[in-house]
């Protein structure tokens, strides 16, 4: 009898599970295949799309720099098409008015340049005699300049190598400058669409999503509109402001090129964010050396005060209304724009911060703040002192008047 019990059992046993043992009671679950094959897609296509978003990275930042500017430029072609000009023909305008401000200002600035190497060329005999001269008086040297162009000749196997070098540079440097000639007709071409085709482009996005969230996206697309030609305005008004005023300073002077070295200081300082303001300074103060070294401290003077009055007087006036951006808030955007996209990004950055504030302000439900010492701990010291100066302002009126009574 027990043994016919444990033959049934064994068999049962054999029957529920397959030879061979294992974790799963010696066989591979059925879903496990199927798994592991999606698993490998999966990764596959993540692979994938981290490949093909590196090799995109360079278009999407030149279609948000476009778009950007598309929006810089979108008001004054609006205001061209409400008075009946067509938007191709209006951006168009705008277009070859924003080209000749940047070759005007490309040319003067080339201009300085090529004068200032010019004179470097000339003055170049009269440097190295003076250099020579001072070696020799600080180091008990014997040096002369054809001594020195004897040691030249004798390297000129160096000298070759370095030439070589130099050469190998110059053809990266126009590749680079091929490069960068493309990056920027494919942006100015996407800036003329997203800029001609504002509504149009505008309506089909809309046309992709259900209409409550339509009003929600014309909403953020309205403020970006108005936050970033807000900033942009407002930097060539400050630019306009500080070239003049630098101009009639370097004037002063005598500077050579002084409405070249204003046009570099006023578009330096406002539209290159952070060190904008010291790359502006830097070329007025060289060329003031040249010229006379005691003017190169008179314009670093002017230029750390007009600095000064512009950040606190000039600036906030003018950007109140249409960028109105805490200067923490713009710095640390510009930083965190720096750091994402490089010198994009730090050009994109304040708009970009003015924008996500203006959209998060609309939706951010703001109470009011009761009165409590524990908000702003000076505000109280203020109004007992005001309250004290007012009571000592009574007491001086009473006692006054009490000895006016008794003189009459």
């Amino acid at each position: 009898m027990t043994n016919s019990a444990e033959q049934k059992n064994s068999d049962r046993d054999a029957e529920g599970a397959p030879a061979g043992g294992g974790l799963w009671g010696g066989g591979m679950p059925r879903w496990l295949p199927r798994a592991m094959v999606l698993f490998l897609v999966l990764v596959g296509a993540f692979q994938f799309a981290d490949w093909a978003f590196r090799q995109l990275i360079d278009l999407f930042v030149m279609l948000l720099v476009s778009f950007f500017l598309s929006l810089a430029l979108e008001p004054a072609v609006d205001r061209m098409a409400a008075r009946g000009v067509r938007r191709g023909v209006g951006t168009f305008l705008v277009f070859v008015a924003v080209g000749i401000a940047v070759v005007g200002f490309l040319a003067a600035l080339g201009t300085l340049l090529v004068d200032q190497v010019a004179k470097l060329a000339g003055d170049l005999p009269h440097l190295v005699d003076n250099l020579i001269d001072w070696i020799n008086r600080t180091f008990h040297q014997d040096l002369s300049l054809g001594e020195l162009q004897n040691r030249l000749l004798k390297d000129s196997g160096t000298i070759e190598t370095y030439v070589q070098q130099a050469a190998d540079n110059a053809w990266g440097v126009s590749s680079t400058v091929i490069g960068g000639l493309f990056k920027a007709f494919t942006v100015g071409l996407f800036t003329f669409y997203f800029t001609a085709e504002g509504p149009r482009v505008r309506r089909t996005v809309c046309s992709m999503l259900p209409p409550a969230k339509q009003a929600e996206v014309l909403r953020a697309w309205e403020i970006a509109l108005a936050k970033t030609g807000g900033y942009l305005y407002s930097r060539a008004l400050l630019a306009v402001v500080s070239a003049a005023g630098h101009w009639v300073m370097f004037e002063l002077l005598g500077l050579p090129y002084a409405a070249a070295l204003a046009v570099w200081v006023g578009v330096m300082s406002q539209f290159v964010p952070t060190l904008g303001t010291y790359l502006a300074g830097t070329l007025p103060v060289l060329v003031a050396l040249t010229v006379k070294p005691v003017d190169a401290l008179w314009v670093l003077v002017f230029v750390v005060v007009y600095q000064q009055i512009e950040n606190y007087l000039l600036q906030p006036r003018i950007t109140a209304r249409t960028v109105d951006v805490h200067p923490a808030v713009a710095f640390g955007s510009v930083i965190a724009g720096a750091a994402l996209l490089g010198a994009v990004g730090a050009v994109i950055a304040i708009p970009a911060a003015a924008t996500l504030q203006g959209f998060v302000g609309t939706y951010v439900r703001r109470y009011e703040v009761a009165t409590d010492p524990r908000i702003d701990r000076g505000e109280q010291r203020r109004a007992r002192r005001e309250l004290r100066r007012e009571a000592a302002r009574r007491l001086r009126r009473m006692v006054g008047g009490d000895g006016a009574r008794r003189g009459e």
